[in-house]
């Protein structure tokens, strides 16, 4: 019966909720102990290089830093669920803080290029799987492998020498122009400077942010691309085969129609999962394409989290990371039941 059903979809939901919290307190405990086993003095580095004995004793005092680290643990458990990360040691400023306000510029990265991974990777898929062994099934399944080879620092390093130095078409790095702060600056609604160019009518900055996502986008899309080519034309390959398609055949459907209405929609579940995967690991594995392109997000500021060790920030980052995998992950699978009524979440 229905309610029956949806019963066992919350309790599903549920089961993923509570398994999720498992996995991000352990993850807590693994990174609060990896990040105390570095040799450092946090708060010697929080106030610099010329901090003086009595300064470093009164931060070790105000953070906790001198207390046992069970205790220290504790003191971090309750700060997580008061929603506070701690603070940068960098910046000063609370971790919070510093992802939220980088995260709508990851966000607009990684949806751009997510959707032109879908864009072309799927089509990409459809033609290679309907033309099984000829010259186009052959092409597609080597840019695939050149696509999920190529790693993304080479080629973001290489489209900024052809496209950038040699052509001059594009930007090499920014988000956008330092110009346009003076020339036409950008009303910030979303944080999303495609999206609020677009509302406030500013076709100048529009035009100069989509120049500088170009490049970025496409360095990062280029692995998901072949991924989802790849698992697109698996998919096809094995929904072609059955019965129901040659049945659709031998009625005189239009191929187009066995293609795209059949034959995809039935094998694009494992595609979404690898969507979803993809996004997920952008979001937190954008720190190559982001130092390279000087892109200010998360990826960046996690690189230079790394480099001052600054542990509160990369503890934050590790959990942003972990909750996006698995919000994603679950939304993933709701969409793959929603499509697919043979997929149970039972």
């Amino acid at each position: 019966p229905p309610q029956d059903a949806m019963i066992r979809k919350f309790e599903y939901v549920g089961r993923r909720l509570f398994l999720s919290i498992v996995v991000l307190l352990g993850l807590t405990v693994v990174t609060f102990t990896l990040t105390r086993m570095v040799p450092s003095n946090p708060a010697a580095l929080y106030l610099g290089p010329r901090a003086r004995p009595a300064d470093i004793e009164r931060i070790n005092e105000r953070f906790g830093f001198d207390r046992p680290l069970a205790e220290q643990y504790a003191m971090y458990i309750q700060g997580l669920l008061r929603g506070d990360l701690g603070d940068s040691i960098a910046t000063k400023r609370p971790v919070l803080q510093e992802l939220t306000d980088r995260l709508a510029s990851t966000l607009e990265l990684v949806m751009v290029a997510t959707a032109l991974s879908i864009a072309v990777g799927i089509p990409l898929g459809v033609f290679s799987a309907v033309s099984q062994g000829k010259r186009v099934d052959v092409g597609v399944r080597t840019l695939s492998i050149i696509g999920v080879s190529l790693p993304s620092f080479w080629l973001g390093l290489l489209l900024q020498l052809v496209f950038a130095n040699a052509l001059g078409l594009l930007p090499v790095a920014g988000r956008i122009d330092s110009s346009l702060r003076f020339t036409s600056p950008i009303q910030e609604m979303t944080g999303f400077y495609l999206v609020d160019t677009l509302a406030t009518g500013n076709w100048v900055a529009f035009q100069d942010v989509l120049m500088h996502l170009i490049l970025p986008a496409i360095t990062l899309a280029a692995f998901p691309i072949g991924l989802i080519a790849r698992m697109t034309r698996a998919s096809m390959l094995e929904v072609l085969a059955q019965n129901y398609i040659r049945t659709a055949k031998a009625y005189g459907i239009s191929r187009g129609r066995i293609i795209y209405r059949y034959a995809l929609k039935n094998a694009i579940a494992p595609t979404l999962t690898v969507i979803g995967l993809s996004f997920a690991f952008a979001l937190t594995g954008a720190f190559y394409v982001e130092v390279i392109f000087n892109w200010p997000g998360l990826g960046l500021f996690t690189a230079r989290s790394f480099l001052n060790l600054d542990y509160p920030a990369i503890m934050g980052m590790a959990l942003f990371g972990a909750a996006g995998y698995i919000v994603i992950n679950l939304l993933v699978d709701l969409v793959q039941a929603w499509i697919d009524p043979r997929i149970s979440v039972s």
